[in-house]
């Protein structure tokens, strides 16, 4: 006879937290930075990576504050209309936050943060699904960089090999991959290998606004 769901216990350990909650700790963290920073950026990203962004918040912009969340909670933190906004002319960055997107508040002057984010960019490792901006091609003869230990999953990602004395070869001329290629998994696993990273981050920088009620677009490829 199946179990009455009646009597079914919960441990406390699966219970979740609200939403709500953080949804409100964003909202009154925007707030404060409204207060706190003279000027706002909205920011538009390109394959983030969160050690990368870390990185950048704890290290050249420790003295700002970076924030990405849901789109719609920032512009309800922010004001979406002019009835409702925290300041003047604040509600203009609200048309902005669609997609991928998040705030940067800091007292650095507008030209300091587009010359910084205008050369700002890291590579990393791409990902399935990605596209190849370039034509990677092994040719054939021995791969030395490999421990022979390797041939095995080598051959499993599809590399034609054998161990030759100890050392791993090529037996035939091998294309990784082509630019303008959608990457598979394999292909992203052989340029790991290889220590390939393809995949650029960067930042681009949508509009401004600052205390005076000054704001200025940026970038209109929203």
């Amino acid at each position: 006879m199946p179990k009455s769901r009646k009597n079914t216990t919960v441990a406390l350990t699966k219970v979740r937290k609200p939403k709500k909650e953080g949804k409100n700790k964003l909202i009154e963290n925007i707030r404060l930075a409204v207060e706190k920073y003279d000027s706002v950026f909205v920011w538009r990203e390109n394959n983030m990576k969160n050690n990368t962004m870390k990185n950048l918040k704890a290290g050249e912009w420790n003295h700002s504050k970076f924030f990405f969340g849901k789109v719609n909670v920032m512009a309800f933190a922010l004001g979406k209309t002019k009835s409702l906004e925290l300041a003047k002319n604040l509600s203009k960055l609200t048309k902005f936050l669609k997609g991928s997107v998040g705030l940067l508040f800091t007292n650095k002057s507008k030209s300091d943060v587009c010359d910084f984010f205008k050369s700002f960019s890291a590579y990393h490792f791409t990902k399935t699904g990605n596209i190849a901006t370039d034509t990677v091609e092994l040719p054939l003869g021995p791969l030395t960089q490999f421990s022979h230990s390797l041939e095995p999953h080598l051959r499993q990602l599809g590399l034609p090999v054998k161990l030759n004395k100890g050392t791993i070869e090529l037996t035939q001329k091998f294309v990784v991959c082509t630019e303008g290629d959608t990457l598979k998994q394999e292909q992203c696993k052989i340029l790991k290998l290889l220590d390939i990273k393809m995949s650029e981050f960067n930042i681009t920088l949508l509009c401004y606004w600052n205390k005076t009620g000054d704001f200025e677009v940026l970038n209109n490829g929203v």
